[in-house]
């Protein structure tokens, strides 16, 4: 499958990209054609079901993950990656303020709502008691809960269930 990278987005045009959706919830469709994030893309090309140009030239895989790198997008890459190879169906969280929503298998966008909200953060990252409180209490005002996936540096994921409790 073709697509065309465009400033953050890369797009699929054409019907291939309604397909890809309905089958596994990757991206956004609009009028335009599928419009997949950088991440959604490049896992799909490390899977070899998308090549993507520039509109010069075709990039290799190598040449993604420099765009991603160069973005600040590598430790949601390795988070996103992680999720979807685990089954679950994992779209943007960021109208709740976090990286990613994710779905529990077997429900999908438009059937159900996400379950949880994931936070991503590399293991040396300080975080403070008040955005964590934060972070906690938007989850819980969406009825959704909180994970909090910690990359270290050998890329490993911890995934911390964070809950808000009334004492």
């Amino acid at each position: 499958m073709n697509a065309e990278l465009s400033e953050d987005l890369v797009i699929i045009r054409g019907s291939n990209g309604g397909k890809l959706y309905d089958k596994s919830h990757y991206g956004n469709l609009t009028e335009e054609g599928l419009q997949l994030s950088l991440v959604e893309a490049l896992l799909l090309m490390e899977k070899e079901k998308l090549e993507v140009s520039d509109g010069e030239k075709q990039l290799s895989i190598e040449d993604m993950f420099h765009v991603i790198r160069s973005k600040d997008l590598f430790t949601k890459y390795i988070v996103f990656r992680d999720l979807r190879n685990r089954g679950y169906i994992v779209k943007t969280g960021f109208k709740y303020g976090s990286e990613f929503r994710l779905y529990e298998r077997g429900t999908s966008p438009g059937e159900g709502h996400s379950n949880y909200l994931v936070k991503v953060a590399p293991e040396n990252c300080n975080i403070t008691m008040f955005d964590l409180s934060s972070y906690v209490r938007v989850a819980h005002g969406v009825n959704k809960k909180l994970l909090f996936a910690v990359v270290d540096d050998e890329n490993d994921i911890t995934y911390y269930n964070v809950e808000w409790t009334r004492p």
